[in-house]
């Protein structure tokens, strides 16, 4: 058999992630490739880190990205934090809290698992009363925005009671960077990651972290050794240091991490203030869409991500043939549902350059289509109209 090279189609990338990639990014990407150690790369990474912090709103020095997508930046935050034996409180509420149970307990620690039901926020009050019902806790951690079901957590408020029980926080801001206010050093955050293929708009592959100063001096002074050699950030720190001589730890993404720092530009020249509005504003016209073609949202209207949007799939509706009508007729993706809301929701990204009318016009479009020849009465026509009104 002979293989030929590969030429995908051009895709509308309106699920979980990745989201569509700008096309400024995509001409990053394609630029000549310089060592990892080469003085203009070194000081490209230099900006890159400056970058990151704004996004983060952080002034933390420990702040860069993982060479790996946003499961390995949320290992590091965990392997580099815990030691066997330490206690730490995971809130549940989607698939990705329960992730972090599984780096928790991979770590040696001892996980209190607080669940609350898929498709509503974190209740602070309940977290509060096992932080006070524990005072061994070390490490408080959930999801901000929580991909799996479209629900935005308080973090704010969740940080201050870490602080307010002098625990750590470990905070995933994978789906909520530049999508939704994420402010590290305002809110307290001791560790966060996130990931360059959601509201970035990205190519996958790279997890920006960041780790506060308190969580530095823990990692100093750890008593066991992190049990990830490539994601110690003792080790890293010799490659990610602020310019001047760099100590080799691996080999960086180059390309890759060119297509990071012309996202983080464009992120800077549009504002965070007005990616987040954008992100809203966005949201506003596809709920009211959606509300014209009778879709309810999972998650109540004060919790819900503007940029994650689960919606019910109506009566009657089938789950996979929609799906698969949509990328045949329209090269458009939507994504399924995960764990218990599997088969009864689709997941709708708004994400970075995936949040336009256009793309939102093109949903409602080809929704309409595909339930349409599944016999339910829809008009696209007055879908799109009530979207466009909201930014009329």
């Amino acid at each position: 058999m002979v293989i030929s090279s590969f030429h995908p189609p051009v895709r509308t990338l309106m699920g979980p992630g990745p989201s569509d990639v700008h096309p400024r990014i995509l001409d990053a990407l394609g630029r000549p490739t310089l060592g990892h150690l080469d003085p203009l790369f070194i000081g490209m990474m230099d900006e890159t880190k400056t970058l990151l912090k704004y996004a983060f709103q952080t002034s933390n020095e420990l702040t860069l990205p993982i060479s790996a997508p946003g499961s390995a930046g949320m290992e590091a935050c965990f392997v580099n934090l815990i030691e066997p034996g330490d206690k730490v409180l995971v809130c549940v509420n989607g698939v990705f809290g329960t992730r972090m149970i599984e780096n928790a307990t991979r770590c040696g620690a001892t996980a209190i698992r607080l669940d609350f039901p898929w498709g509503t926020a974190v209740d602070p009050v309940a977290v509060e009363a096992v932080l006070k019902e524990h005072d061994d806790i070390k490490i408080l951690a959930f999801v901000h925005a929580e991909t799996s079901t479209g629900a935005l957590s308080d973090a704010q408020t969740l940080c201050g009671l870490a602080k307010k029980y002098q625990v750590l926080s470990i905070v995933d801001a994978v789906t909520s960077m530049g999508g939704v206010p994420l402010l590290v050093d305002e809110w307290g955050a001791d560790a966060a990651y996130s990931g360059s293929q959601k509201c970035l708009s990205c190519t996958p592959g790279l997890s920006p972290v960041t780790f506060s100063d308190a969580a530095v001096a823990v990692i100093k002074t750890r008593k066991h050794p992190v049990q990830s050699w490539f994601l110690d950030m003792n080790l890293i720190l010799g490659y990610w240091g602020e310019g001047g001589k760099r100590a080799y730890h691996h080999t960086a993404p180059v390309n890759a991490l060119y297509g990071l720092h012309e996202s983080l530009v464009m992120l800077q020249e549009e504002g965070l203030e007005n990616a987040w509005q954008r992100h809203a504003a966005m949201h506003t016209a596809l709920a009211a869409g959606l509300d014209s073609l009778g879709i309810q949202f999972v998650v109540p209207a004060g919790q819900r991500l503007p940029q994650l949007n689960t919606i019910y799939i109506p009566e009657g509706i089938d789950d996979a043939k929609t799906r698969q009508y949509l990328l045949a007729n329209y090269d458009l993706e939507i994504g399924a549902g995960l764990g218990v809301l599997a088969g009864k929701v689709w997941r709708i990204g708004l994400m970075g350059y995936s949040a336009r009318m256009e793309n939102i016009t093109l949903l409602l479009t080809a929704l309409a289509a595909a339930m349409s020849e599944q016999g339910y009465s829809c008009d696209a026509a007055s879908a799109i109209a009530a979207a466009q009104a909201t930014v009329a």
